[in-house]
């Protein structure tokens, strides 16, 4: 299905606010009314913010592997942040609760708009969440070299898949203090996290 997603601007395209997706893959990049126009089957979602690549993790597997992410039913007794260290050790964690944890964080990771993580995943009851997600798992980077805050994964370009985020920040610009404004991520043409 042909959909349209609008925002105020669009990264790398300066005066465009729009990209067309059809099977997961961007096949258009303009304006809202020059898409709607020649593509009028198209659904439209409107956001507001600026539309980014989606982002990559590289710290994806310590933050899955080396922390509990509690279920919402547990914050009385653990709070809502990620435990580690004593703790994480406090919880005497099996694969089983490794696995529902890792879903719960690959949850966050989208509503801040990740399409892709570096691997490699040790735990196997992560590594099947990480599968099962649909998130995208690249190779880690040279050691040694520190990473980027914000690392896109991929481009906004005709012909790549159709994996973006949506942040509701006003400029062109996205920092590492907006990522917890996302309002939408979108994995292979699937809209996988709608801020409520």
């Amino acid at each position: 299905m042909l959909t349209i997603h609008t925002a105020d601007a669009v990264l790398g395209h300066p005066g465009h606010q729009a990209v067309l997706v059809d099977g997961g893959r961007i096949v258009a990049i303009g304006s809202p009314e020059g898409l709607t126009v020649t593509h009028l089957r198209a659904r439209v979602r409107r956001w507001q913010g600026l539309l980014t690549p989606g982002l990559l993790e590289p710290a994806a597997a310590a933050l899955l592997e080396s922390a509990y992410h509690p279920d919402p039913r547990e914050a009385g007794e653990l709070g809502t942040e990620p435990l580690t260290g004593d703790d994480l050790i406090a919880l005497g964690m099996d694969d089983t609760r490794w696995g529902h944890s890792a879903r719960r964080g690959l949850q966050r990771l989208l509503s801040r708009g990740t399409t892709a993580v570096t691997g490699p995943f040790e735990r196997p009851s992560v590594r099947t969440a990480v599968t099962r997600s649909g998130l995208r798992v690249r190779e880690p980077g040279p050691s040694g070299s520190p990473a980027p805050e914000l690392v896109y994964d991929g481009e906004l370009a005709l012909g790549a898949p159709a994996d973006f985020a949506v942040f509701g920040v006003t400029g062109k610009v996205l920092t590492p203090a907006d990522t917890p404004r996302c309002v939408a991520t979108v994995l292979g043409g699937r809209l996988l996290y709608r801020r409520a």
